[in-house]
């Protein structure tokens, strides 16, 4: 175990200017692995047993100037590439990624600001003072078992007060969640090449759509969206050969093609959720958008007699692809509860030590 663990650890030297500062983040990650509560910093000097005299070492250790986040999380994307048995479809990577929403006591925490929050749970409320964080995973390791393994997670709404205290003012607002998001597994997938990424309805926009086009244009990477539609959504055909050209065809609402077209559904059986599940689909390219139309592949689904309607940007995917991933887009759910409930990096003493930072 501590082999494995030196092999990883060593290659985040070189982020460091000063050994001393490598050594602290050792430490550092070793009492993650060792405490026993979710203290923060204090939990670390607690369970390895350091003198209290290291609390302020340890907090002067987060504003450092002998690192830089930045060259940090490319080194562990490097890490993850090398040492990670990740999954790969038509090899691409797949990234996983989705937001959380964390209560915070704290309200003049900063980053601390009024969320509303939609669950099914009753015990949850509508609205909550917390944090928005945005996280980008990879899913990795065995075809019996894959998780998703975490690359970037930081926080994406309410820090506009933050960044203002480093900001000029011909600097642009920040950019929204959706936006940041798309970004991030940007990011991420040109460490890995070419990547899918996987989301949740909430991220099909135009604004995530326009960022991903951006994205490409700047890049010879290529990454692709996997996510789902709402049952209400309505595409739109090719428009037809008129001068001048039309920007889109007739209207379609896809919940109607569950009746209209059922006969052209076709069955076939996808491993979703560990299990062999038999499903019926029905494939088709449409344009989607409002004033700004991008051909996406819509996949209508029926598993046990719930209908659902599956989105991906690449068109050449195929349609059992799209359905078998966007059912490993859940493994982000155990990430979560990992984060939150073993290494407690959402509560907030931990962040309280961050934003001392």
């Amino acid at each position: 175990m501590l082999k494995y663990l030196n092999e990883l650890l060593l290659p985040f030297r070189t982020c460091f200017s000063r050994q001393a500062t490598f050594e602290w983040l050792v430490v550092i990650v070793i009492g993650f692995m060792l405490r026993s509560d979710h203290l923060g910093v204090t939990s670390i000097i607690r369970d390895l047993s350091l003198p209290s005299q290291r609390y302020e070492t340890l907090i002067h250790f987060f504003r450092s100037s002998a690192w830089s986040l930045s060259s940090l999380q490319q080194t562990w994307l490097r890490v993850v590439r090398r040492s990670a048995p990740l999954l790969l479809v038509d090899h691409r990577v797949v990234l996983v990624g989705d937001g959380i929403k964390q209560t915070k006591e704290a309200r003049r925490m900063p980053g601390v600001k009024k969320l509303h929050q939609e669950s099914e749970n009753v015990s949850k409320g509508e609205y909550i003072f917390g944090h928005l964080f945005g996280a980008i995973g990879i899913l990795a390791g065995t075809p019996r078992k894959w998780f998703c393994l975490p690359l970037f997670i930081n926080l994406q709404d309410g820090i506009q007060t933050i960044l203002n205290w480093k900001k000029t003012e011909d600097e642009t607002q920040t950019p929204s969640h959706v936006v940041q998001m798309i970004e991030q597994g940007f990011e991420a997938a040109k460490a890995f090449g070419q990547a899918l990424l996987l989301l949740d309805r909430y991220f099909l926009s135009v604004p995530a759509l326009q960022q991903l086009q951006a994205c490409h244009l700047n890049s010879e990477v290529q990454m692709y969206l996997v996510t789902k539609a709402k049952s209400n959504v309505v595409a739109y055909e090719r428009p037809p050969a008129k001068k001048p050209p039309p920007k889109k065809g007739e209207s379609v609402k896809l919940k109607e093609l569950f009746s209209n077209r059922a006969a052209d559904f076709q069955t076939a059986s996808v491993s979703l959720y560990g299990k062999e599940k038999r499903i019926e689909f029905f494939c088709l390219n449409l344009l989607w958008g409002q004033g700004w139309y991008q051909e996406l592949r819509f996949v209508l689904v029926v598993h046990e007699g719930r209908h659902s309607i599956l989105v991906s940007t690449d068109l050449t995917l195929a349609a059992t692809d799209i359905i078998r991933l966007y059912g490993y887009r859940f493994k982000n759910e155990p990430m979560f509860r990992e984060m939150k409930q073993v290494i407690g990096a959402f509560a907030t003493d931990f962040g309280a030590s961050l934003c001392r930072s």
